[in-house]
């Protein structure tokens, strides 16, 4: 692994996204410089830290390489297209367009479909002017987390493209997405049935330093046990 001074990344140890642009560096052997930002806190609405991302949101990146503009990079499937094309190899999209299309398709179920509806920011609406308690929000938790994988589960076991891992047997984007929800589940403690294959395919990705080193309870920050 290569520490690299070039990339700064606004960074929290439990979140889904974080958990993505750490694979991604981990699969290209790059070690970005982190800075914490504590959403248990509140730091994500401080002043400073919305002049980086108005949404206040993590993870942020800035590059800080030469010739390249400061402005941070946000979203992290946008960061995670950034990274693969900075850093060919391993690549982590397929090298046919129909096999990128279904990558990104993956990806996003559970990207862009699946982890917005159980973010802080969603509880905290939800708690505030909805009128959920505990209670509800983990059964809003459940009802989301098993709607996304499911689906996916339905896609995996059916499409010819799944192999090893969720297209072919390399790690691709899709499994990096697929991963970052799991881990995230294990922390609020949930279990979704019916999904043999999501499983199988998460098992392989934690059979790789890459994915073992992202998980949220190795980072700074994370509870101690």
């Amino acid at each position: 692994m290569t520490s690299s001074d070039r990339f700064e990344l606004f960074s929290f140890w439990r979140t889904s996204a974080t958990y993505r642009v750490r694979v991604a560096f981990n699969l290209k052997g790059v070690a970005p410089k982190e800075h914490n930002v504590d959403l248990d806190a509140g730091e994500q609405r401080s002043e400073a830290f919305l002049k980086i991302n108005p949404m206040g949101a993590i993870p942020a990146l800035v590059d800080h390489g030469p010739g390249q503009s400061p402005t941070p990079l946000t979203q992290s499937l946008p960061i995670l297209e950034f990274i693969d094309e900075s850093f060919p190899t391993p690549a982590l999209l397929p090298a046919d367009a129909h096999g990128r299309a279904r990558v990104r398709s993956l990806a996003a179920m559970l990207a862009a479909d699946t982890h917005p509806l159980i973010t802080p920011r969603v509880k905290k609406y939800l708690t505030t002017t909805n009128g959920f308690d505990d209670a509800a929000w983990r059964a809003w938790q459940i009802h989301w987390f098993t709607t996304g994988l499911q689906a996916l589960e339905q896609r995996l076991s059916s499409e010819p493209g799944t192999g090893t891992f969720c297209h072919g047997d390399t790690p691709t984007m899709a499994d990096i997405c697929l991963a970052s929800i799991i881990v995230v589940m294990r922390i609020f403690k949930i279990e979704v049935p019916g999904i043999p294959t999501v499983m199988r395919v998460m098992a392989a990705c934690e059979q790789l330093d890459a994915f073992a080193a992202a998980d949220p309870s190795r980072q700074a920050g994370a509870p101690q046990a």
